[in-house]
């Protein structure tokens, strides 16, 4: 694990001090209102700490794509109201993140005051990590706290540059999303298992040549379980598969094969003609009795059972995907018993489990066994990144 400074390195006296903080505020909007506020509850144990010592607290964040231009729909000033929701404590917006307005604005703020500064992507220079943008936004700051994990694979000037210009440490949410990566792959009792789901191998090829590597069961489900039975010579029909990446899935298989990695692929599968809600030609077969005219859709009861085992062998599980088709019933049934299975091993103590990605998350949530992993990450991109065994720059910067 990376050696990174924390709250914990800070002064023990932060009053008048101006601490900028890299908050992920990215969040679903429904017009004018919030619509999940996960991250805003994210970054919520940093600004209540560094507040409560006296700091002035001064949140950057990126907010859609607006590519250098100033617009109002992607103004971090509607996030004003949410955050003095949340938080409790009067919340001002700066109406720059850099340069002489945003200095104005710092330059009034008391010692325990919040501010939102004006979305970071307002201008060119932040995307491109430009260095003259970057100094100019460690001039508002005397210290600098990075709490965006789910921006941390992006070397950007607000995540990467100006940890390099100001004394730069890790946020409470940062902090605990690095320890938990760290006890999945870095440092992790074994044996450690990982899920991997979705609908591409296209998508996720450097994720599994990686854990094919370190874990020691690779279990593999979604659409992309097809394209690897297909290279061991499985009809699958006309489910969804990629003909070209054949090859990519047996190196896979080759590479595990030298690593002592098992592959677990599905012995028994869902399958139907039609991929439509409870459709009428539903059945459960053999994954060598799949009909020419049926698509594998979710992994079978048999096939659910048997994986559960592999995980009460296992003390650690890293889960990225869907099994299925999870987003039309009947084809969430595997997804949400293997979730299930692996929320009550880590219940009973046997398991340390860590999902991440979109697509996990809501699995995990439709399941109703979110809460009970050990963590489940909402960062997609800069999740899988560190599960391709990729160097983050916004974590490297801080050490």
């Amino acid at each position: 694990m990376p050696s990174f400074k924390t709250l914990d390195d800070l002064p023990a006296d932060l009053t008048g001090k101006r601490i900028l903080v890299r908050a992920d505020l990215n969040v679903p909007m429904a017009g004018a209102r919030v619509a999940d506020d996960t991250r805003l509850r994210a970054v919520l144990p940093t600004i209540e700490e560094l507040a409560a010592k006296g700091a002035i607290v001064l949140l950057l964040s990126h907010f859609g794509r607006p590519k250098g231009e100033n617009r109002p729909d992607m103004s971090l000033a509607q996030l004003v109201q949410p955050l003095t929701r949340l938080t409790g404590r009067s919340v001002r917006f700066i109406e720059d993140c850099a340069g002489p307005e945003a200095e104005r604005g710092v330059a009034t703020m008391l010692p325990g005051n919040i501010g939102v500064l004006e979305n970071t992507r307002f201008h060119d220079g932040e995307e491109q990590n430009d260095r003259q943008l970057a100094q100019s936004m460690a001039a508002l700051g005397d210290f600098y706290v990075n709490d965006a994990f789910s921006a941390a694979h992006r070397a950007h000037a607000s995540t990467e540059g100006l940890a390099r210009l100001l004394p730069a440490f890790a946020g409470r949410s940062m902090e605990r999303e690095l320890a938990a990566l760290d006890r999945a792959l870095g440092s992790p009792e074994r044996p450690v298992a990982a899920v991997v789901g979705g609908a591409k191998v296209s998508s996720k090829l450097a994720v599994l040549g990686h854990l094919a590597q370190k874990v020691d069961h690779l279990i593999i489900g979604g659409g992309m379980a097809n394209t690897f039975l297909a290279a061991r010579g499985v009809d699958v029909g006309k489910s969804l598969y990629e003909k070209d990446l054949l090859g990519e899935a047996e190196a896979i298989f080759e590479t595990t094969a030298q690593s002592g990695c098992t592959i677990h692929l599905p012995y028994d599968v869902v399958v139907a003609k039609d991929f439509a809600p409870h459709p009428t030609s539903l059945r459960t077969c053999n994954v060598h009795e799949v009909a020419q005219d049926e698509m594998i859709l979710d992994i079978g009861p048999a096939a659910v059972e048997a994986l559960g085992d592999v995980l009460k062998t296992c003390r650690t599980l890293v889960w990225n995907g869907p099994l299925g088709a999870f987003e039309t019933p009947p084809f969430d049934a595997a997804t949400v018993a293997l979730a299930k299975t692996a929320a009550a091993l880590t219940q009973s103590g046997s398991l340390v489990s860590v999902a991440g990605g979109g697509d996990t998350v809501a699995a995990l949530n439709h399941a109703g066994v979110a809460a009970d992993f050990s963590f489940v990450s909402t960062a997609g991109g800069a999740f899988l990144e560190w599960m391709e065994g990729r160097v983050l720059p916004g974590v490297a910067a801080l050490g």
